[in-house]
Formats: C-alpha cells, structure tokens, sequence
C-alpha cells in the first residue's frame, strides 16, 4: 500500500504538499513502462530526438519562474538561487539535445575487412537525486541520459520532490513519449532499492552521502550494473600570502555557505599561510557578519535555513558548547531550520575539520609553506573540490597538480559548469557528469567486424 510524505517548508516549517510515496510494485510497472519506451525512443531518428529534447528545455524555460517558487517553499533555496537552478536545467536540456546527432563512433583499421564501433544505449537509467540540489542534479543525470537514447526513472528525495515531479510533467507536455521519463517519489529503501535490483534498470546514478553510495555500488555489483555516483566532499580553499586578501576574504563566504553548506561542493576547509593568517581572519569576520540569512524568498537573502530539523541537529553537534568559534553570522529565530555562518579555529584533529558538516560551518588552520599546504588538502578521504588563491601562475599551476581533487578553481570558487567535466577523487565519487563526454557513459561501446575478403 502507498504511503504518503508531508512536504515542509524548511523556512516556516509549513506543509507544502503531501505527495504518495510509490511501492516496489508501482515502482516495477514504471520500469516495464520505461522498456518498452526506450525501444520506441532509441529507434527515432537522432534528430528527432534532439528536437524534443529541444521543445523539453523550451517548456522549462516557460516555466521557470514557477519552478524557482517551488524550490523556495520545498528547499530553502534563496529564490535568486533557485532561478539559477530552474535555468541550469534548460542549457543542459539544451546542451545535450545535440548530442544525439554526435554520437560518434570509430573506424579502426584492421586487416582482412572493416571494423567499426557503435554507441549504443543501455536501456533503462535509474537516477537517485539528492535534497540538496534537486533540481540541477536531477537534469545532470536525466539530459544525458535521454539523449544517448535510453529511458529514465527518477527517484527524488523524500524532502524534495516537488521541482521533480513537475519536470516530469513538462516532459510529457513537451511531447516526451509516455514512459520514457517517469519521476517516482519514494523512499530510498524502496524505490531507490529495487533500482539497484532490478535487472531491466542498467545503471544507476546517484548523488548523496558517500555511505549511501557504498552500499549502492555493493548492490549493482551483484549484476555488475555500471554507476555514476557523486559522493561527499571536504574542500580545501588554500590563500597563500601573495593572494589578493581582501578579494580571497570577501569571496570566501560564498564558497561555503551557499545553500546553507549543503553542497558537496562547499570550501569548508580554509587554509592560509600563516604570516597572513591574522589579517585575513580580520577581514573575513565583517564578509561573515554581512551574509543576510533570512526569507529565502527575498531576493536581498544570501542564505535560507537548512532543510531539517534534523539535519540542523547534526550540524550544531559540530559545533558544541566550548567549541573553538572564531565568530558567527546572524540567523533569525522562531519558526524555521536556521543556523548562523560559523567560523571555527579548531585542531586538524577535530571533527569539524575532518568530517562532512554539510552546514554553514567553516574551519580556518594555517599552513606553511606550499608542501604543508598540500598536505593538509590531501588530509581527507575525499577528492571532490576547492580552490587556490594565489598571484603566482606557476604555484596556482603546481598546487592544481598536486591538490587530489576533481574541481577545482584559481583566485575564485567556480568549478561547476554544464559543458565541462565533473566528479570526484577517492571516495568523493566514481564517473564523471557534464561536459562533453558524459552521454558515453550512459552508452555501451559496440563493436562491429566486416570482413572484405572474397
């Protein structure tokens, strides 16, 4: 029997919606549905499917006021943000509706005839999206995913599933065949599980906690189902001396508090050299103390609540009575999930520097020299981020090299674009998205042999 989940408005801590929670027996008849749609999807002409990729982003565009409004009462998300978020899912609609024209293979020599290879479709793309980001992470695996010619089943996150359920909707609208992109609400455990077990669901995609990816990457190995997953993050944002201070100081806040520090992405760990280190904490304390931290529907709001009260539980036990606080924003009280921008001084042994807050919590250490500073980077199991402030091309050039991580950003905090590549090191993920080459991994690589002899 279907269950039901009340969605709340992390702001007012309001019921937004109540929204069914699919069964494993829904959730099966969606991927028979989603088979038969593929077969039908990948024999269209490639340039037919381009075109409805293309009428896919035009309906988002049309709509993107609407869903930003959506992210706000469902997220938290600052409404300019959300806009963002709306439009980044119309250019990679957009982006990847040329893809299908482009899917190229190769002519290899060989002797004795011709040899040619094929990318061909995998069938069934199960995606698992995040709360943090529903929206953009959602078109990140999806797009692609469709545009290699393959259908798509979609599990939002339980908190999250509003924007999801409309992007559902508009592909339908925009002349998407039934089937082919399904949004199913559910919980992980459920709908997320039996993608993993589900033989007809060829792949799965998966953005969360680097705990969760584990035990997703264990289950698809039992059919050695093929996965992309973008896992947690720790990231290093590294001021050397000669770096530009005020600008580093000024710009550091957006680097780690955007969406509240719940972005995988966030520079949670901010080294600087120590001859410098007293001046730069001087100038980062006003940058903190600035950030609006309110309604995220107004648009002069830097920062919304977190999406829980439960979450907000776990990032304030990072942050317990006597903690090293080096100072703090300001949040409102009452009703809402709020934290204030934290900035804490602690020992590199400390769990706030070691682990994932995925909070508005910040950890500020010195360093030494260069080596020091890519020691402490590297200090992590994760590899997903960060950024270097430098003047010296040749330094921001070495440490790039040196840094363990997939992203990362000279003299600003900007990694993630839809035409470039992105993912993680170690256990901050396995595969990459965006950017040119991501619809090969949503192919199998064919290969044909002719033979020319008599």
């Amino acid at each position: 029997m279907s269950t039901a989940h009340d969605v709340i408005n992390p702001a007012t801590e309001e019921v937004v919606a109540t929204v069914p929670m699919r069964t494993v027996e829904e959730t099966d008849a969606a991927i028979a549905r989603a088979v038969r749609a593929q077969r039908a999807w990948s024999s269209l002409a490639p340039a037919e499917r381009g075109r409805l990729l293309r009428r896919f982003a035009a309906a988002v565009d049309d709509d993107l006021e609407h869903l930003a409004e959506l992210e706000v009462r469902n997220s938290g998300h600052t409404i300019g943000n959300a806009r963002g978020e709306a439009a980044n899912v119309r250019d990679v609609l957009e982006y990847y509706a040329a893809a299908p024209d482009r899917l190229f293979g190769k002519q290899i020599p060989v002797a004795g005839g011709v040899d040619v290879t094929l990318q061909e479709p995998m069938g069934v793309v199960g995606v698992i999206v995040p709360w943090n980001f529903p929206m953009p992470v959602a078109a990140w695996g999806f797009a692609p995913a469709l545009a290699a010619g393959n259908a798509v089943v979609l599990k939002p996150a339980e908190l999250t599933p509003l924007t999801a359920v409309r992007l559902g909707e508009l592909a339908l609208q925009a002349g998407l065949p039934e089937g082919l992109f399904q949004v199913l609400p559910g919980v992980g455990e459920v709908v997320g599980e039996r993608f993993v077990t589900h033989p007809d669901v060829r792949k799965v995609v998966f953005t969360g906690s680097t705990e969760v990816g584990k035990r997703i990457m264990r289950g698809c190995a039992e059919q050695v189902k093929r996965v992309t997953l973008e896992l947690g993050g720790k990231s290093a944002n590294i001021v050397f001396a000669d770096a530009d201070l005020e600008r580093a100081a000024a710009t550091a806040p957006d680097g780690v508090f955007d969406n509240a520090g719940q972005d995988c992405c966030a520079r949670s760990r901010i080294l600087v050299q120590r001859p410098v280190f007293e001046r730069f904490m001087e100038l980062l304390e006003p940058a903190v103390r600035s950030v609006v931290v309110g309604d995220p529907a107004d648009p002069k709001t830097a920062m919304g609540p977190l999406i829980s009260a439960e979450h907000r539980a776990k990032v304030a036990g990072y942050v317990p009575d006597g903690a090293p606080v080096a100072f703090r924003g300001e949040a409102p009280s009452g009703s809402g999930f709020w934290f204030p921008p934290t900035v804490l001084t602690p020992d590199p042994a400390d769990p706030a520097f070691t682990e994932e807050i995925f909070g508005p919590v910040v950890c500020v250490v010195p360093f030494d020299d260069e080596d020091d500073a890519v020691r402490i980077a590297n200090d992590t199991e994760y590899g997903l981020s960060g950024s270097i402030w430098t003047r010296d091309v040749s330094r921001a050039l070495r440490v790039s090299r040196a840094v363990e991580a997939g992203n990362l950003s000279v003299n600003s905090h900007s990694s993630v674009r839809y035409n470039t590549p992105f993912g993680g090191f170690k256990q901050s993920g396995l595969g990459r998205e965006l950017g040119p080459d991501a619809v090969d991994a949503f192919t199998e690589t064919k290969n044909v042999f002719i033979p020319t002899g008599a």
